[in-house]
């Protein structure tokens, strides 16, 4: 499946007419679309919130009986806007973006790129589109409506003899197809952020505001959880859409130069990764608090009070993980309309490549704290475990593997399997007879070494003949550990493996990613609690596999996958151990 960015999740399909909706997203992925339409600000009633525990439920009732509409019953403004134009005799285009395949007869395959006419868009989740002379169901999470919905499917990209694209078309009076589609993309641009800030106004003064109220109802620690720092978002995008404006040319929207904005905010957007990663918690933390009456009927009292239309809250929550996802589609569009010549031209290239960084380093922010909780479960399976936590240091598996190691004064050589974190080396001995239970021995400080190739012949300092060895040398203690991998594409892999540590580290330290105290101890608590529970104290086959298949650069592509999957498990002779044990089956009590 292909995407305009390098998401992780993809969209959920379901069947038609399903009562069942997609909830929860990653980082930069989508499974749900929510558009939330401008409507007027209104005064906000401040004591129609009362300190009476019970009364929001009466506030909620008054609300229902009166003739209000903020909402409708299609559950998005942009859901009714579609059917009014299908209705009204309007053709409506889509634009895939993830490829669908299916079997059924009744669903509506295409590639990602393909352009859909919307027939029916009543179904929140299921659409019906035709490609053309093929009709059918189509998921509507796996297309977004086009900007320039007057550009004929025809002609969608139009190209003429030598690859161009034609700008002599005409578009209405006068204006060239090309600037007609460059100002519509800006007039989404501007207008999609000024919506976005009267919804993060809405979220903050119409929920987190009135939430501090009822410190009867919420903690600080609770807001957090649910808000994040939607508040610091509110901050940032107000600073933003004032640098879009004084960009935007209102005579002349085609020629706004508005790349230059998002390079100027490319590193402020980070701030988007702690609320994407924080995402999940609130949504469970809603989840909790919802099936109480009493928080229910509170917060459709300040969804109602401050006019929004008719979304839960956490729908309302997910906007801000779809707005940064949003950008560099956005910005693919108007560099698709932007001519070389432009003066905009080389700044919206810029800023796409920089939005699209942006979404990956979110994204790869969002895996490393998911796999926080896999680190401390790997830990709590090995035994004898000493020391300080694995993430008191590291939160990160770089690579894993057996290797011999050789140690002074007798140069006795022990196979060891060894996983490298980013900082430390971690080694571990197998059990004899249970070759998944792993004994912690021993670890090394990876800040304090440098790496070593090694020759194949004898070597002087161990006096000893080695071949595909390397070494680790300490700087402060002269210190050096010997190691020899079974073949030399082993460790080939294992340089390469170091070289991609130190260059996590480094990369942390200039991007500032770090594990707070509270996620550490948050991960071992867990794990803690499900090895209590009764699972087995053992390395598992699922989660070793989860070990070598983490996403570093350090296995070569050139692998079959079922190869790289098995990196660090050394090739054994069948061995005849349990077969002899069944021949003493008649000895058994």
């Amino acid at each position: 499946i292909t995407s305009p960015v390098a998401f992780d999740i993809l969209p959920l399909k379901l069947h038609p007419f399903s009562q069942s909706t997609p909830t929860g997203l990653d980082c930069v992925g989508w499974k749900r679309r929510i558009s939330i339409p401008v409507i007027a600000d209104g005064a906000l009633d401040k004591t129609a919130l009362t300190d009476d525990v019970g009364s929001e439920e009466d506030l909620y009732e008054d609300f229902r009986s009166s003739n209000h509409r903020y909402g409708h019953a299609g559950g998005g403004g942009e859901q009714l806007a579609i059917n009014e134009l299908i209705s009204d005799g309007s053709v409506v285009y889509a634009e895939a973006l993830w490829d669908h395949v299916t079997m059924d007869d009744q669903e509506l395959g295409f590639k990602a790129g393909d352009v859909i006419e919307v027939m029916d868009a009543t179904n929140k989740e299921w659409w019906w589109g035709r490609i053309l002379d093929s009709e059918g169901w189509f998921p509507a999470s796996f297309v977004r409506l086009r900007v320039n919905q007057d550009e004929p499917m025809e002609d969608y990209p139009l190209k003429v003899e030598g690859g161009k694209e034609d700008d002599s078309r005409r578009f209405g009076m006068g204006q060239t197809t090309k600037d007609q589609m460059r100002t519509n993309v800006i007039n989404e641009i501007i207008s999609t952020e000024r919506d976005y800030i009267k919804h993060l106004k809405d979220i903050c003064e119409g929920y987190i505001k009135q939430c501090r109220k009822r410190a009867d109802m919420f903690t600080e620690e609770q807001l957090k959880t649910i808000f994040g720092n939607i508040e610091d978002i509110y901050r940032c995008q107000k600073k933003f859409v004032k640098a879009l404006e004084k960009k935007f040319n209102k005579d002349h929207p085609h020629l706004s130069e508005v790349g230059s904005c998002f390079l100027e905010y490319q590193t402020e957007f980070q701030i988007y990764s702690e609320y994407c990663n924080n995402h999940p918690n609130a949504c469970m933390e809603l989840s909790r608090l919802t099936k109480v009456n009493k928080y229910v009927y509170f917060f459709e009292a300040c969804r109602l009070l401050q006019k929004m239309i008719d979304i839960s809250l956490d729908g309302f929550l997910l906007t801000p993980v779809q707005k940064i996802c949003k950008y560099p589609l956005q910005l693919a569009e108007l560099l698709k309309y932007t001519n070389p010549q432009h003066r905009d031209f080389k700044d919206v290239e810029a800023a796409l490549n920089a939005m699209k960084n942006v979404a990956r380093l979110i994204n790869e922010r969002k895996r490393r704290l998911e796999n926080i909780d896999k680190i401390a479960q790997w830990q709590s399976s090995i035994e004898d475990w000493e020391g300080e936590d694995v993430l008191v240091r590291s939160s990160e598996l770089i690579y894993s593997g057996e290797l011999a190691r050789i140690s002074h004064p007798q140069a006795k050589s022990q196979q060891r399997m060894f996983f490298l974190f980013d900082h430390q080396l971690v080694c571990c001995k197998k059990d004899l007879l249970r070759r998944d239970i792993l004994y912690y021995k021993s670890r090394i400080n990876m800040d304090d070494m440098e790496i070593l190739d090694v020759e194949d012949g004898k070597d002087k300092d161990f006096n000893i003949s080695v071949k595909n060895a390397f070494k680790l040398h300490c700087r402060d203690t002269e210190e050096v550990h010997l190691f020899c991998a079974k073949k030399p594409e082993q460790k080939q892999r294992w340089l390469k493996a170091f070289e991609n540590e130190r260059r996590q580290v480094q990369l942390d330290q200039e991007t500032g990613f770090s594990i707070t105290e509270v996620q550490k101890k948050q991960a071992m608590l867990n794990a803690s609690k499900q090895h209590h529970a009764g699972k087995p104290k053992a390395i598992t086959r699922p989660y070793y596999d989860f070990l070598m298949r983490q996403k570093h650069p350090t296995l070569p592509t050139t692998l079959p996958q079922q190869q790289v999957f098995m990196l660090a498990e050394p090739k054994r002779k069948p061995s005849n151990f349990w077969q002899n044990i069944s021949r003493l089956t008649p000895f058994r009590k």
